[in-house]
C-alpha cells in the first residue's frame, strides 16, 4: 500500500505542477482549483504512505535516504498549504509542487525495504529531533521557493514587461515579507533541531559534537541563516540581496542532506558507531 500511495502522490504532484503552470500562463481559475486540489490529494496520499511505512518499521520513517527525502518533500508541501491559508501564492505553488515531485520521484527511485532501527537510536529523541530539524528545513525550503519567485518578479520588472505573468505574481513587498516570516519561523526550528541532535548524541555516544560532515554542513547552514536574519534586523537587508542569500542557504541544506544520507552517512544513516 505504501508504494501505491506514493505513486498516487507522484501523479497528483505532476498534475498540480501542470495546473499551476497553466493558471499562471493562461489565467484560468479552474486550473488553479485543479492544481490546489491535486496538491492536497498528493499531500494526503503521501502522508498516509509515510505513516504506513513508519508503522511497519516501528519508528518515524526518516532513517534511509528514501525515507528522509520523502519526508522532507511532504513537509515542504504541508508548510506551503499552511501558508496558503493566509496568502494566495500560485506562483510559489508551482515551484513547491515541482520540488515535491522531483524529490518524491528521486525518493521513489531509491526505495528500499524497511530497516530495523539500531538499539542506540531507539529513543524518544528520534521523533523530537527529526521533526524539529526537518520542519525547520521545510520552512526554509518555502523561503527558498519564495525567493525564486521574488527574483523572477524583479527580473520581469527590470525588463519592463507589463501584463501577462507579471500581473499574476505576488508583489515584491509581499514576497519579501513572506520570506522574512519563513526565516523567523524556520531558523528557531533549525536551531532546536541542532540542539536536540547534540543532546541526543551526548546521551547515545557520550559527546555533543563529532564534526562529521552532516554536522559541519548543518553548522554552516545555521551560520548563513543567522547572518541573514542579523543583516535583515540590524542592517536592513531586503529584496534581492536577502533572496539570494536565502537561496544560498537552502543550497547548503541540500548539500547537507546529500552528505548526511548518501555520501558520508555517519550517525544519520547506515553507520551508527
Amino acid at each position: 500500500m505504501e508504494i501505491q500511495l506514493l505513486k498516487v502522490a507522484l501523479v497528483a504532484y505532476l498534475v498540480s505542477v501542470g495546473g499551476f503552470g497553466h493558471y499562471l500562463l493562461r489565467w484560468r481559475e479552474p486550473s488553479r482549483t485543479i492544481a490546489m486540489t491535486a496538491l492536497i490529494v498528493a499531500f494526503l496520499a503521501h502522508g498516509v504512505s509515510i505513516t504506513a511505512r513508519s508503522f511497519a518499521g516501528g519508528h518515524v520513517a526518516v532513517t534511509t535516504e528514501y525515507e528522509a527525502l520523502s519526508y522532507f518533500a511532504w513537509l515542504v508541501v504541508g508548510v506551503y498549504l499552511g501558508a496558503q491559508l493566509r496568502y494566495r501564492l500560485p506562483a510559489v505553488g508551482v515551484i513547491v509542487a515541482s520540488l515535491a515531485f522531483v524529490a518524491t520521484l528521486v525518493a521513489f527511485a531509491l526505495t528500499t525495504g524497511v530497516r530495523e532501527l539500531p538499539p542506540n537510536l531507539q529513543s524518544a529523541w528520534l521523533p523530537v529531533h527529526v521533526t524539529l530539524a526537518f520542519l525547520g528545513n521545510a520552512v526554509l525550503g518555502l523561503a527558498f521557493c519564495v525567493s525564486l519567485v521574488y527574483l523572477v518578479h524583479e527580473r520581469l520588472l527590470k525588463e519592463r514587461r507589463v501584463g501577462g505573468l507579471l500581473t499574476r505574481l505576488p508583489s515584491l513587498e509581499s514576497l519579501d515579507r513572506l520570506n522574512y516570516q519563513a526565516l523567523v519561523y524556520g531558523f528557531p526550528l533549525l536551531t532546536l533541531g541542532i540542539l536536540t541532535g547534540a543532546l541526543w548524541s551526548h546521551m547515545s555516544w557520550g559527546r555533543f559534537w563529532s564534526w562529521e560532515e552532516r554536522e559541519v554542513f548543518s553548522l554552516v547552514t545555521w551560520l548563513l541563516y543567522a547572518g541573514l536574519l542579523q543583516a535583515r534586523l540590524v542592517v536592513g537587508w531586503r529584496g534581492r540581496r536577502a533572496a539570494r542569500l536565502t537561496i544560498m542557504g537552502f543550497a547548503v541544506v541540500l548539500i547537507s542532506f546529500m552528505f548526511g544520507h548518501v555520501f558520508f552517512p555517519g550517525k544519520h544513516h547506515g553507520s551508527f558507531d
